[in-house]
């Protein structure tokens, strides 16, 4: 039997109980529970992966039929709704935004309308905006895909 405190064991306790710990129980919990979060972020990324291999191409066929690059789709499988999410990632860049704004302020106009002070369009602004303003910052906006999400949802039995 151990004389050190287990996880168990701190699970029953609150932070002032925990405070009270010996330091070296604390380091070895620490580390403990440093190896279980780096196990959990393991079995989550082969998890996603997994999801991946199984539902990724299927979710992409799903986006294409649908029209879209991006977004959520859903597939159905033996009593399951799977939820397959790439959200769209855009980036822009910075010197062509520059120079974007220099040309919006050269037309009269208030560039602050348009974007954000930290020169970031945010993509709902872009989308809105007329064809002209966008013909003018589409040039420093660069768009890719982030890492696509899965959620499986029991469907209710009906």
């Amino acid at each position: 039997m151990s004389n050190r405190t287990s996880l168990a064991q701190l699970r029953e306790m609150d932070a002032a109980q925990a405070a009270r710990l010996p330091v070296d129980h604390l380091a070895m919990l620490l580390e403990e529970v440093g190896e279980l979060k780096a196990d959990s972020k393991r079995l989550a990324d082969l998890l996603h992966d997994a999801l991946h291999a199984r539902y990724g191409a299927a979710a992409a066929a799903a986006r294409r039929a649908e029209g879209k690059d991006t977004g959520r789709v859903r597939l159905q499988e033996d009593g399951f709704e799977v939820v397959a999410d790439l959200p769209k990632k855009a980036e822009w860049n910075q010197a062509r935004l520059a120079e974007a704004i220099t040309t919006i302020r050269s037309w009269g106009e208030d560039p602050a309308d348009y974007v954000a002070t930290e020169i970031r369009v945010p993509e709902s602004r872009f989308l809105a905006w007329p064809p002209r303003i966008r013909a003018v910052f589409e040039p420093a906006r660069t768009v890719a895909a982030g890492r696509p999400s899965y959620t499986l949802e029991p469907k209710d039995a009906a």
